[in-house]
């Protein structure tokens, strides 16, 4: 059960706000659409229930806002705008990553495929799907934590008759099993054919909340839809004819050569037309829509007789605990358990206590996206699910294979360049760009192509996703390490022989400073994207390091001082008194050769640098 109280979104500049003191309520075991024309304030209704905007007012999702809701996924499944997703992303494998987010069985990615008929189409790129299946694949989506309530907004929107005929089958079929279903749509058969209550909007205010039965008696009639190049003429015959027999008529003109004719018959306005002469070019039976307010507004061209009934556009809803239509009160939510009385009463006494001072409706702020529940196996789908780190890693080793192939035939270049590829003209090696372009995608496509928070706009900075990525490219950073002085040594054996290939005397510290270099990029790049927003801005900050953060370390240590850190790493080894277990203190020594070097610490400067900005982020994104 859904229960919306005092909705309002903030104005913007001078403009009236797109949702004003909205008051509503979607119960559990039926359907409840949202129904109002474009720019009548429906997407902006949801974005406020959902916590997406900042307004005014508070909503329920069975007695709880969505911020104390644990696990929100798993309560509300929301549809908003097109899937997110990369485009080079298989459907199956896209509903994998998303059930690592929501910490479910990866087994109902295949179950909520059968249910929404993607099952022939689960290889299918994303990018290729039309929009029919792109909206299967959105209700997918939301189905996958098995939520109670469906949030969807115009779900049948550029969808085929046959695709609406089994989206509202779905809707209530949820319904039916217990679940909410609220849904917004600007069709008023739409709504009048699929849901059990509808709720019109108006310019953001509340116009009508009926159940469909009432809905559907007071905004549709049935009428005749009449095209003739002589319309006036043709309203006016059929006026006088329905005054002389005093027959309850309506004749409205729809703009042309169009007339909608109510409470007559095609076989009348045909024989009225064939005896006046009146050429008819249309005649057929539709179901007319009378506008929001239906009622109040009336053409000139109604002839009712005196002392008959008004029509059903006139007449109020009876027998209903809905408002009359046009009516300004909002309906009363009832809470289950309660009464109308106890129910009011009781969202009074909260947002009076969630602010005593002001008279209106509690501020709505935007929370946070949540993480993935399961942060490891997320980013191992996220990362394996689209070829480009598959194409970066190859590339990096054809390139890194032919340079080193190139630096031996030109020659005066020392072995442990040779090995890693690495010109002496250029700031870093194929292997160490290739990893921070790895790094900075873990990031960047995360606010290109958003999974977790693509309602919000934004990514969560939470602690664990991050850890989770520095684990993942760190991982594949290695890989690549060893992979590219691999290709590269089997390389030069085959073209020049054994001489360019053999193992250097100091493999050990060559080898630490090899592997933190590849791995400071990878990690400098998930670190700058996550900041910067961009995979652009992430391999600019790792290219950054070299040319930039280099010369200023080497400048320091190399400029005029008073003391200097020659010897570092032989006094730090003095310090350890005890012999590490399996010669421990050689690796020690090593990593503190690497850390004295000018790249050694330029890195490291940057990856502190870098960590403490992501974290001031995350700290002020929580903070708002």
């Amino acid at each position: 059960m859904i229960q919306a109280f005092g909705l309002t979104s903030n104005s913007r500049k001078h403009c009236p706000p797109a949702v004003d003191d909205l008051t509503f309520e979607a119960r559990a075991g039926c359907a409840t659409a949202l129904l109002g024309a474009e720019g009548a304030g429906k997407t902006t209704t949801l974005r406020l229930m959902l916590e997406f905007q900042q307004g005014r007012g508070i909503t329920y999702f069975r007695g709880r806002p969505l911020h104390r809701i644990a696990h929100p996924s798993r309560e509300v499944g929301v549809l908003l705008g097109d899937v997110p997703g990369h485009p080079a992303r298989t459907v199956r494998g896209h509903l994998r990553m998303l059930c690592a987010a929501a910490g479910v069985s990866v087994r109902r990615a295949d179950e909520v495929l059968e249910v929404v008929g993607l099952v022939s189409l689960r290889d299918e790129r994303l990018g290729t799907l039309s929009r029919g299946m792109d909206r299967r694949l959105g209700l997918a989506c939301a189905l996958l934590p098995g939520p109670h309530t469906l949030v969807l907004d115009d779900p049948a929107d550029g969808l085929s008759p046959r695709e609406c005929h089994w989206l509202h089958g779905m809707l209530r079929s949820h319904a039916t099993q217990g679940g909410t279903v609220l849904f917004t749509t600007a069709d008023p058969k739409e709504a009048a054919r699929t849901a059990d209550r509808v709720v019109t909007l108006d310019k953001g205010r509340l116009v009508a909340d009926q159940d469909v039965t009432d809905f559907a008696r007071t905004r549709l009639r049935p009428r005749v839809a009449v095209r003739t190049p002589h319309a006036v003429r043709l309203a006016a015959l059929i006026t006088k004819e329905a005054r002389t027999t005093q027959r309850s008529v309506e004749v409205v003109r729809e703009g042309g050569n169009r007339l909608s004719v109510y409470g007559s018959t095609c076989a009348d306005v045909g024989e009225a037309a064939f005896r006046h002469g009146v050429l008819v070019h249309q005649l057929a039976d539709e179901t007319g829509d009378m506008g929001p307010e239906a009622g109040p507004l009336l053409s000139e061209a109604r002839y009712a007789p005196e002392g008959t009934q008004p029509d059903a556009r006139e007449s109020e809803s009876t027998g209903s605990a809905a408002p009359a239509v046009g009516s300004a009160e909002p309906p009363v939510a009832v809470i289950e358990g309660e009464g109308p009385v106890q129910a009011s009463a009781r969202a009074a006494e909260e947002l009076k206590a969630a602010d005593p001072l002001s008279p209106l409706p509690p501020p709505i702020s935007v929370r946070s996206a949540p993480s993935p529940m399961r942060p490891l196996r997320y980013e191992l789908r996220r990362a394996a699910g689209i070829g480009t780190g598959f194409l970066t890693g190859a590339a990096v080793l054809v390139t890194s294979a032919l340079t080193a192939v190139l630096l031996a035939r030109f020659g005066h270049t020392p072995q442990p360049r040779l090995l890693a590829a690495w010109p002496r003209e250029l700031p870093l090696p194929p292997a160490a760009l290739g990893a921070g372009l790895l790094g900075a995608l873990a990031f960047g496509d995360e606010f290109r192509h958003p999974a977790l928070a693509a309602d919000r706009g934004t990514v969560p900075r939470r602690l664990g996703l991050l850890a989770a990525k520095l684990v993942v490219t760190a991982a594949t950073a290695l890989l690549l390490a060893f992979l590219t002085v691999g290709c590269d040594a089997e390389v030069l054996y085959l073209v020049y022989g054994r001489e360019l290939a053999d193992v250097p005397a100091d493999w050990l510290s060559l080898g630490a400073s090899w592997i933190g270099l590849v791995v400071g990029c990878a990690w400098a790049g998930v670190l700058a994207a996550g900041v910067s927003r961009s995979t652009t801005a992430g391999l600019a900050a790792v290219v950054a390091v070299p040319v930039v953060v280099v010369p200023l370390v080497q400048k320091a240590l190399e400029g005029p001082s008073v003391r200097v850190v020659a010897g570092f790493s032989t006094r730090l080894r003095e310090v350890f008194l005890l012999q590490w277990p399996f010669g421990g203190e050689r690796y020690v020594s090593a990593v503190a050769r690497v850390l004295v070097q000018p790249v050694g610490s330029a890195l490291t400067l940057s990856l502190s640098a870098l960590l403490c900005a992501y974290l001031l982020t995350t700290l002020r994104s929580r903070v708002r």
